[in-house]
């Protein structure tokens, strides 16, 4: 009779989330399903706590490019000439949280989705200096994005919108113009950009290369100017581009199916299986008054996990 092989033990970290012990695994998953070490954003997930972010997802490589996951961290300090760390008077390890090291008083953040976690490792991710770095992080977000929310189809499920009232300020320092660019551009027949509202996390783009291992999508011009755009020539026209719509944080892409049909939070959900071949994705259908206005994929690791074809929709 056999046995079944019981599961070696998963190796964990202790660490603090604004002062209260947590223990996760050393290592995590990563996008391609491959164990890595265990980063500050997923710590503080594990402990109940969300870290904003825009760039980061769970199933795309780690670009660390938004910012909006700084968060302030403590480390113990290095072994001395007698090879022990320096320790309290209660025989606590001694923390001391990062600076900047040509401006000893001010905190230096880390970005939380590409640093790993160490033993010992204090994270203040509700600290006076992290809730200032993400008022500056949203700050310089805000700057040049227009007030559409009044007319734009992620409003009610727009993370730009949810981190503004959440981690915004009612005042600007800044002072400039704003930049303005192309509104409604056509970057395939299922996809229209809004050059304006992009914060260029580049979720579309690692999905499109790293994913579908199609290079249609990326970045043109420079500093304020920055927009994501089709290369020369290329049409974005994959059989899997309404993921990027699904993926998109803000309202920069949206479906021309979509557009300015029905604002989400009149939407009814309901889960269902998508037929049109037989994997069997799971889907979410959004409707109202029996008839369906959004087809979206809904995670399953062991089916679909987050994505679906354009075909199937």
């Amino acid at each position: 009779m056999e046995t079944k092989k019981s599961k070696p033990p998963v190796e964990t970290v202790n660490v603090k989330v604004d002062g209260r012990p947590v223990e996760v695994p050393r290592m995590t998953p990563n996008w391609e399903g491959k164990m890595e070490p265990t980063t500050v954003l997923q710590a503080c997930k594990q402990a109940g706590i969300e870290i904003p972010h825009y760039c980061y997802h769970p199933k795309l490589p780690v670009s660390g490019n938004c910012r909006m996951c700084l968060v302030h961290v403590g480390m113990p300090g290095r072994p001395g000439p007698d090879g022990k760390p320096p320790m309290n008077e209660d025989g606590s390890p001694r923390i001391f949280p990062m600076q900047l090291p040509y401006e000893p008083q001010t905190p230096r953040g880390v970005i939380g989705c590409a640093t790993s976690i160490i033993p010992g490792m204090e994270i203040y991710a509700s600290s006076l200096e992290t809730k200032e770095m993400r008022e500056a992080v949203m700050e310089s977000l805000l700057i040049n994005h227009p007030l559409d929310c009044s007319i734009c189809d992620q409003a009610g499920e727009c993370k730009l919108q949810e981190y503004s009232f959440d981690h915004g300020q009612a005042k600007s320092e800044f002072q400039e113009f704003k930049v303005h660019k192309p509104k409604a551009v056509k970057l395939g027949p299922r996809i229209t950009l809004d050059a304006e509202r992009c914060v260029l996390c580049t979720r579309c783009i690692r999905f499109t290369k790293d994913i579908v291992g199609d290079d249609a999508l990326g970045i043109v011009n420079r500093g304020s100017y920055n927009s994501i755009s089709t290369y020369p020539g290329e049409v974005f026209n994959n059989n899997y581009t309404l993921n990027t719509v699904d993926i998109c944080p803000v309202g920069a892409l949206t479906s021309n199916d979509f557009r300015f049909q029905m604002r989400v939070w009149f939407l009814k959900e309901t889960k269902s299986i998508c037929t049109d071949c037989g994997s069997g994705c799971n889907v979410t259908i959004g409707s109202r008054e029996n008839k369906m206005y959004r087809y979206e994929p809904r995670q399953n690791d062991a089916v679909n996990g987050h994505w679906m074809c354009d075909s199937g929709r």
